[in-house]
């Protein structure tokens, strides 16, 4: 059985639009439904979650407007780089990763920004690097989607040349010589003059090192394509995944394609993701889940069936399977949260309440008291599963707290989470090696 490289876990904390990852937090109680604009809210969170040693906060972002109807709140920030911004100069130790687009962003704009919040907190900015492959994105700037092979050449080379910009201003080029009027360095700081088939940039980059060094970069993309921007260049990787076998395959995956690409495979974090349900009971918890679902729950009993095998409306919402239903059904190869869905639906809940066990989630969903979720990190991590995880909280303005008081002391009991920070940038954090400028391991710059 492969175990986790390191003994305690890594987490992060997805911070998204000031409600909450549910996407009826907006109207949950004691929630401002103004919290959107409210950079505030976002402070207040991430200081909570800084409170819970937390490593990271983790912003997903999307080029388009995106909500379900009316009923749910678009569930991203306004914009991720000046919420990161603000949370900065409020916080002094977690970690602030945001993603950003290769498709729709230039080098040398990627490359100013996250090394500029990089110096600005001290060492603790990360870059999720990402394809866009969204027609409505596109459609934003004017342009339509690239095929795939072109989006993730541009992603290399974007990535490549954002970190040779990082270095160009060497780490001992400030010199502050006021005696000679000496600034800098002008040898110090050079020109990359890097040309790539589709992006380029001149350089150098004005910005001296952070106590980190550079931004550490992330990833979250799947597939072949995305397994070699994650084995080539990032320190940690942003996974879904719904079973334990899944996760640990995953896991192995990136691992090889850091081999592949010369590195350690120690060197890159596979990061499962988690959407605690916590009360003090398992109803408790359910009926706060039943309360949050309560507009959107109807319409999802059609795709219910669908991962059963079975059709489904919502006349039948608050009575359980049939036996002759129980009878037929069947997890659906075609979702791989089916099973899970199936395994509760056996258990007798009603149909509001399978639902509200978040088996149509993003991520497993742990139902119940706080042991219930440290119980299913303590698994996944000692059975290698992942290194650590990116919590996703149902509604931030009570659930952080509550995670952060009563999840994280009994993940700390039993050795598995650390007590304190033992360092204060986001690559000690993560346990990620030096780097300045581009990794010397990989050779071919931007082609």
């Amino acid at each position: 059985m492969t175990s986790s490289s390191s003994s305690t876990m890594i987490l992060g904390l997805q911070l998204g639009n000031g409600y909450g990852a549910h996407g009826s937090a907006w109207r949950a109680a004691g929630v401002n439904p103004a919290n959107y604009t409210d950079f505030d809210a976002q402070v207040r969170y991430a200081q909570a979650a800084e409170r819970g040693k937390f490593a990271f906060l983790f912003l997903p972002d999307f080029l388009a407007y995106k909500a379900d109807g009316v009923q749910e709140a678009p569930m991203l920030t306004l914009e991720p780089m000046l919420t990161l911004a603000a949370i900065a100069r409020a916080t002094e130790r977690i970690g602030l990763v945001a993603t950003g687009s290769t498709t729709f962003n230039e080098p040398y704009n990627l490359a100013r920004q996250f090394k500029a919040l990089d110096v600005m907190s001290h060492g603790r900015a990360g870059w999720n690097a990402v394809t866009t492959s969204d027609p409505g994105s596109a459609a934003n700037f004017g342009q339509e989607i690239a095929p795939r092979p072109q989006r993730y050449q541009r992603a290399h080379e974007t990535i490549q040349i954002t970190q040779a910009l990082w270095g160009s201003w060497q780490q001992d080029a400030w010199i502050r010589d006021t005696a000679n009027a000496r600034f800098v360095d002008p040898e110090k700081i050079e020109a990359i003059n890097l040309q790539g088939r589709y992006v380029a940039s001149r350089g150098p980059l004005p910005i001296p090192p952070s106590e980190q060094g550079q931004p550490v970069v992330f990833s979250a993309g799947g597939g072949a394509n995305g397994l070699e921007i994650a084995g080539r260049y990032a320190s940690a990787v942003i996974g879904a995944a719904f079973t334990i076998e899944d996760a640990r395959a995953q896991r192995e995956a990136v691992r090889d394609a850091a081999c592949k690409a010369g590195r350690n495979p120690d060197e890159v974090k596979f990061i499962a993701g988690v959407m605690p349900a916590i009360a003090a009971t398992k109803r408790a918890a359910l009926d706060r889940r039943v309360t949050l679902g309560d507009q959107a729950a109807p319409a999802l009993v059609p795709y219910l069936g669908s991962m059963l095998g079975l059709t489904l409306d919502a006349s039948q919402i608050d009575e359980p399977l049939r036996p002759a239903q129980l009878a037929m059904a069947r997890p659906s190869p075609f979702d791989p949260r089916s099973p899970k869905a199936l395994e509760v639906a056996r258990e007798g809940w009603t149909l509001r309440d399978i639902l509200a066990h978040g088996v149509i989630d993003y991520h497993p969903t742990p139902v119940g008291p706080a042991s219930v979720t440290a119980d299913h990190m303590q698994e996944w991590f000692e059975a290698g599963a992942c290194d650590g995880f990116w919590v996703s909280i149902d509604v931030y303005e009570d659930g952080i707290d509550t995670f952060v008081d009563d999840v994280v002391p009994l993940l700390q009991e039993r050795g598995l989470f650390h007590d304190d920070y033992e360092g204060t940038t986001l690559r000690d954090h993560l346990g990620a090696p030096a780097q300045y400028g581009l990794d010397t391991r990989l050779a071919n710059p931007a082609e």
